[in-house]
């Protein structure tokens, strides 16, 4: 783990970037509240810093990008900035999605849709829908997602198919579970980035994170662009990844 990325003097080789990056988005409010101005507003710059480092991810080889957009324990936060929030997916959804669709990126969400608004899950599957057969970049989007019920709903799936009596107990494994989760036709992330310096995965793809890199960046997220996305992508290349002992380079 890394508790800092510095921004690369130069750009990585595109064959050296992680095919897969998460990013837990953090730091809107305190990127706010270090310059006097309202929470809302650092959640609006959070969005440019969004359209910056979709942007990116095509031009540096990624091909999967997921950002932790809104947690499944976000709710507990004041309805004003919860409204705040939603506001955003909103007007970025009907903003966005045009270019994004032009730009051949495919939007993929997980997470919970029950109990959401029906305009914000008719935005969801619109973007799902008209976005579904592109192919540059797949824009992952977890939202109203908390890794923990994600896995729990999976084990309520497998529970179910053994009381109907369409599953033997014994053939559930690991891979099985997997196959369960949201979206298990996407590969793992090699790479999380957390902004802000927390070092902690706040209930974000821990099935998934098994074998990941994290890189824990001290910029808030609003200030995030290119070059500090490259920089941890030169951090993740600099690394021997380790599977059961073995060593992988992370660079081709």
């Amino acid at each position: 783990m890394s508790n800092a990325a510095a921004p690369a003097t130069e750009g990585p080789d595109r064959s050296e970037a992680p095919a897969h990056v998460a990013i837990i988005m953090d730091g809107n409010g305190r990127w706010a509240a270090a310059r006097g101005l309202p929470r809302a507003e650092g959640h609006r710059r959070g969005v440019e810093a969004l359209r910056r480092v979709v942007r990116a991810s095509h031009e540096l080889g990624i091909r999967y990008l997921t950002i932790f957009s809104f947690s499944s324990e976000n709710w507990s936060r004041p309805a004003s900035e919860i409204g705040d929030l939603f506001g955003l997916l909103r007007r970025f959804i009907r903003n966005d999605l045009a270019s994004l669709h032009r730009d051949g990126v495919k939007v993929r969400i997980i997470g919970e849709r029950d109990g959401l608004e029906s305009d914000i899950c008719a935005l969801l599957n619109e973007a799902e829908e008209l976005t579904r057969d592109n192919t540059r970049l797949t824009l992952v989007v977890a939202f109203n997602y908390g890794s923990r019920q994600e896995i729990a709903k999976a084990a309520q799936k497998l529970a179910r198919e053994v009381a109907d009596g369409k599953r033997d107990p014994a053939t559930i494994d690991a891979e099985t579970l997997g196959a369960h989760l949201d979206a298990p036709d996407i590969p793992d992330p090699d790479l999380i980035i957390r902004t802000s310096g927390e070092q902690r995965l706040s209930n974000f793809l821990m099935w998934q994170a098994a074998y990941s890199e994290l890189v824990f960046v001290p910029i808030h997220w609003p200030d995030f662009d290119k070059a500090a996305l490259e920089g941890a992508i030169a951090e993740f290349a600099r690394r021997e990844r380790r599977f059961g002992g073995l060593v992988a380079k992370t660079a081709s």
